[in-house]
């Protein structure tokens, strides 16, 4: 089967569709992923390409051959200080800028299992307990991944309304869940994404506990 697929991807053209399908979609872009070379090379590319020029021009206005061009931007070397002072005036931009993409902020989080942050949020007081299981940073839309958990102590709380939009699913229990004038029937596996600047929230409790994901998106400096 491997030389099947193998075969498949040598024979297939570089734009025919089939071959995008082939592709590992987890590889790495460029033989060396995140590595300073890659991302300068990333970065010369994507100026050089929103200015309109070819490889042939940027070399001719850097003074590089093109072939050194592309083995920069494919990151296959690592160019001097010179070369890049060179680039970033045919570009018409800091050299710093080149280094934009290496510097950005890769940011992860990870919770054991019963480990993720007990928070105050309003349904709290009527027994709705959040757990937070992460959070975005650095970035212009936040994102807020909860663990909600309703118990026998849990009241319906008046309907919820904030910013941006909203993803839930059920992993345990039975419950109707309100969103502007429908009522959504819900119990394990089922999911609703919704804006959630409408009113919503959990209406009928019908099978207890009740233990549901809540991811919240909005922009940041727009909280919930």
């Amino acid at each position: 089967m491997a030389r099947k697929i193998e075969k498949a991807m040598a024979l297939a053209p570089a734009n025919d569709p089939a071959a995008a399908v082939l592709q590992d979609p987890h590889e790495l872009v460029g033989a060396r992923g995140n590595s300073l070379e890659a991302a300068i090379g990333y970065q010369v590319r994507d100026f050089r390409v929103k200015l309109g020029m070819t490889v042939v021009d940027l070399a001719k206005q850097a003074g590089l051959s093109a072939g050194m061009l592309s083995k920069i931007e494919n990151g296959q070397t690592s160019p001097s200080l010179a070369t890049l002072q060179a680039l970033s005036r045919a570009l018409n931009v800091p050299v710093t800028a080149v280094f934009r993409r290496y510097e950005e902020q890769r940011d992860a989080t990870f919770v054991k299992a019963g480990e993720g942050l007990t928070i105050e949020r309003r349904g709290t007081r009527a027994g709705h307990q959040y757990q937070l299981l992460g959070h975005s940073v650095h970035k212009a839309i936040t994102v807020e991944p909860y663990l909600i958990t309703l118990t026998e102590e849990s009241e319906v709380f008046p309907l919820f309304q904030h910013a941006g939009l909203e993803f839930l699913y059920v992993l345990e229990g039975r419950m109707k869940y309100r969103h502007l004038d429908k009522l959504y029937p819900m119990g394990p596996g089922d999911s609703l994404f919704f804006d959630a600047d409408a009113p919503h929230g959990p209406e009928e409790l019908l099978d207890l506990p009740i233990r549901f994901l809540s991811i919240i998106v909005y922009p940041r400096g727009e909280g919930v």
